[in-house]
């Protein structure tokens, strides 16, 4: 009877050990199965980036069992969003492809198939949303094979890594994946095709362009076109434009206090609005162009009494454009500008 007692508690104690290891270690069938899935569904796609739903990722991410022989780049994409163009999402979905199409091209065997790039889309995977406790965008997470909890935000990328666009994607994935994504390969400008037609259109009108040229029959000999792009390029300068591009100001605010008006200068030496840089350009361009008109126009007209009035006028109305800019600098900034008259006229 001991002898039976103890055979089944050895049978017991193996039943439980394998039990816990079955539930410890995943079928390789199984794991097999999931992967040419995602091979299959990635050879479907454009660019290699394999579009989930909530089904898609219960199935390779919750349902499947830890540790898993592959990791999930997710983009994170909501199209009623795509509005905002200060999130960059489809820009950001575009460096994302690259970043998939170039990692497909720069690898193969086991490691092409250790990484698989997917995309969620808020209004068909909100519970996915929810799971990942995703409630920004943009987002971009690295769900390892290890990564049991969907919550877990250690493989979120930082959002100051995405002014660098795919390159940072990439060095992300590097870096987290010890696998290689390679230099990223975007696609040309111009096809070859379309190369092709401009040479031959470039062949063909050559011989004609010349002879516009040498009898002084093209755009380029009109004086016209010269000063009208000398009078745009001094305004592009002085209206601060290069400024609002590179910051992407907007040309007018809504204002805080009343939402049915609209501010279009900004009281603060930190921002300078759109329309406010107008404002200024236009004023600087009319001062330069009187300026101009006085010193390459005026003095060749014989009467002097025109001469006087026209002067006359073209001082009254810089005087009132600088006081303008100088009254809108101190309104902004606080400094005065003061003048100083010579000792000798005291």
């Amino acid at each position: 009877m001991a002898i039976n007692r103890k055979l089944v508690s050895l049978l017991f104690l193996l039943a439980t050990v394998s039990s816990f290891a079955s539930a410890s270690f995943s079928d390789p069938d199984s794991d097999s199965d999931l992967v040419n899935e995602l091979v299959s569904l990635r050879s479907n796609s454009e660019s290699g980036v394999i579009h989930l739903d909530d089904n898609g990722i219960s199935k390779f991410l919750i349902s499947s069992p830890t540790p898993r022989p592959y990791s999930i780049l997710v983009f994170f994409d909501a199209t009623q969003l795509h509005s905002k163009t200060e999130l960059r999402l489809q820009e950001l979905r575009r460096e994302f492809g690259l970043v998939s199409a170039t990692f497909l091209a720069n690898n193969n065997g086991s490691d092409l198939n250790k990484l698989f790039f997917c995309e969620i889309e808020f209004s068909r995977s909100q519970a996915s949303f929810q799971r990942f406790g995703v409630n920004a965008l943009p987002h971009i997470r690295l769900v390892s094979g290890s990564t049991s909890k969907l919550s877990d935000e250690s493989g979120q990328m930082d959002q100051s890594d995405f002014s660098r666009l795919a390159e940072s994607m990439a060095e992300f994935v590097e870096q987290r994946t010890k696998l290689t994504v390679g230099p990223i390969q975007r696609p040309p400008f111009l096809s070859k095709a379309q190369i092709s037609v401009i040479v031959a259109l470039i062949v063909i009108a050559t011989p004609f362009v010349i002879k516009r040229i040498l009898k002084g029959g093209t755009l380029l000999h009109d004086r016209r076109l010269w000063l009208s792009g000398a009078i745009f390029i001094y305004f592009f300068s002085v209206a601060g434009t290069m400024h609002n591009i590179i910051r992407k100001m907007p040309m007018f605010l809504q204002d805080r206090n009343d939402p049915n008006k609209l501010v279009f200068f900004y009281q603060g030496s930190g921002m300078q609005l759109g329309a406010e840089g107008f404002a200024v350009g236009f004023l600087y361009t009319v001062v330069g162009l009187l300026l101009a008109f006085v010193t390459n126009v005026l003095v060749r007209v014989r009467n002097l009494n025109v001469q006087r009035l026209v002067m006359l006028v073209a001082l009254f109305v810089s005087f009132w454009a600088v006081k303008k800019v100088v009254f809108l600098d101190n309104w902004k900034t606080g400094y005065g500008i003061h003048p100083y008259w010579p000792s000798s006229w005291r």
